[in-house]
């Protein structure tokens, strides 16, 4: 199993049979998140496109042909160029680079398979030998950087220019090229694991771990985006690699403390994934001034491209196992920065700001006694039961994991974990009971399970509370006088629960059909 099954993991505490912290999944996971992937993982390069010249539209075949046609004789018309030794040779080759590049600029789909199969990438790499004028390096890379924008197979046919793109991120090179060389590979790291392999096992990643220390807002913030793409995993080798590069952490405290909203953005995705895969990374970082840097910029900024890897990072920050304790020491001044810059994110219209923001705080909620004590106290339990019943199903989700989290205490070693009776009763009290029972009847298996595992919390809890005042005996587990089942039999929870009785799914077909055995079965009712 990779480090990345380990984080944000699916199988998620602590309601049920586990009261430690809820781990962190992958950053990334493709179908789930690959809308958010597509944006971020491959850009074109637009911006020298002449504002008077006609965009394509990408639904017209006509215009689309014609496109391609021009593609084609733009890289015989480069090839032509680079036999050429007669007068202005240079300035023919570069108009010609020129001219490929704004065919490659032209539409949000380029021309690039008409590109590659003119024989474009040979010659552009040809273009990138070193001793050529800046002006033609920089046109070379950015034809490269759109070419890499294409589909899988268009940006493998890259491979023979990576050496080159690499080579070019040295102190040799300009930065306005080093820059391009940075964005066409960040390109070809976004398309998945085989090719940031390749980038890594080339060298790829220390000379954009430099790049990103620049005090130049752009490298900076190309040398980020890059990064993010090419450590975002699932292997863990990457993003311990980065944290060990000297610099880094210190160019990452610089950059969110100082650095424009752009920038931090950037340097935020990293911090995501550097916590999402690596252990020693998580460990190093919280260490450092991070943590208190990116409650500053959740507290502050309205920029929903901030502050969703903001609380992705954060959230990661505090899913390891003693790292919670470590950073949010319960009543420290942290801690309630931490709690009320969530509780903004949730009274925000922004849906994925509300789902990221119940995820993290489900982290917090997984702490300690003090910490559920401080959440269950503020403002965030209004907003999460008002959700729990009327936000999106995955939104819902999450919240229901930071209720689950508020009722039960941190417990060593494994067995049922002790229910805080306070927090149970009043959840219950204030209408969260539907909601719980509304995840029971869902598909989604996890969801199923979690409602599954609140309800035990309810029966073992709220079944036995009349005996356990008499004789601290545990009683459906947590509600007064034994109106445990009860609450769960007038929320028709009983007929969510049998629908498991021969559901495929083992565990929750066992875990329903127990739970209606022991509190349902044949002396429920009996007085």
């Amino acid at each position: 199993m990779n480090m990345a099954d380990h984080k944000r993991d699916p199988v998620k505490s602590s309601v049920g049979n586990t009261a430690g912290n809820r781990r962190r999944e992958i950053a990334v996971t493709v179908g789930k998140e690959r809308r958010e992937a597509l944006v971020r993982a491959k850009r074109l390069c637009r911006d020298d496109v002449d504002n008077k010249e006609m965009i394509i539209d990408d639904d017209n075949e006509e215009e689309k042909a014609v496109l391609n046609s021009q593609t084609c004789q733009a890289v015989q018309d480069l090839k032509s160029c680079l036999v050429y030794q007669g007068k202005g040779a240079v300035t023919k080759k570069i108009e010609a680079l020129r001219h490929l590049r704004r065919l490659l600029s032209k539409s949000d789909v380029p021309p690039v398979e008409a590109a590659i199969e003119a024989g474009a990438v040979s010659v552009l790499t040809e273009c990138l030998s070193f001793g050529s004028p800046d002006e033609q390096l920089l046109e070379a890379a950015w034809c490269l950087t759109n070419i890499a924008a294409g589909e899988p197979e268009q940006t493998k046919a890259l491979l023979p220019a990576v050496p080159l793109l690499i080579a070019h991120l040295g102190e040799k090179s300009s930065m306005p090229v080093a820059e391009q060389c940075a964005w066409a590979l960040g390109n070809v790291a976004g398309e998945g694991e085989e090719l940031r392999n390749v980038l890594l096992s080339q060298g790829a990643l220390s000379p954009l771990a430099r790049m990103m220390m620049s005090n130049k807002v752009s490298t900076a913030r190309t040398a980020a985006w890059a990064l993010s793409n090419l450590i975002k995993g699932p292997d863990s080798k990457a993003a311990t690699g980065l944290i060990r590069v000297e610099g880094v952490v210190d160019s990452v405290v610089r950059h969110l403390r100082k650095a424009d909203e752009e920038l931090a953005t950037e340097v935020a995705w990293v911090v995501v994934y550097l916590s999402a895969l690596s252990n020693i990374a998580t460990g190093i970082l919280v260490k450092s001034d991070i943590f208190q840097l990116l409650v500053e910029r959740l507290a502050t900024s309205d920029n929903l491209q901030l502050c969703i890897p903001v609380l992705r990072s954060l959230g990661n920050l505090l899913a390891g196992d003693s790292h919670i304790t470590h950073v949010l020491v319960a009543g420290s001044n942290i801690t309630e920065q931490v709690i009320s810059a969530l509780i903004r994110c949730l009274s925000s219209e922004h849906r994925v700001l509300k789902k990221e923001a119940a995820w993290v705080l489900s982290n917090v909620a997984a702490g300690s006694i003090a910490h559920k004590h401080l959440i269950f106290s503020s403002e965030a339990v209004p907003l999460l039961l008002r959700l729990l019943s009327t936000a999106p199903f995955d939104i819902r989700k999450e919240v229901a994991y930071a209720i689950g989290n508020l009722c039960v205490a941190p417990q060593e070693g494994s067995g049922q974990p002790n229910v805080i009776l306070e927090h149970l009763v009043s959840l219950v009290s204030s209408g969260c009971l539907p909601g719980f029972i509304s995840l029971v009847r869902s598909a989604d298996t996890e969801a199923a399970r979690l409602g599954l595992q609140f309800l035990e919390l309810i029966g073992v809890n709220l079944l036995a509370v009349a005996s356990t005042r008499l004789r601290e005996n545990k009683v459906m587990r947590g509600m007064p006088n034994g109106e445990g089942p009860k609450l769960v039999e007038r929320e028709d929870g009983i007929d969510a629960m049998e629908r498991f009785q021969f559901h495929e799914n083992g565990d929750l077909r066992d875990m329903a059909n127990g739970l209606v055995d022991k509190y349902f079965g044949e002396d429920y009712g009996l007085e």
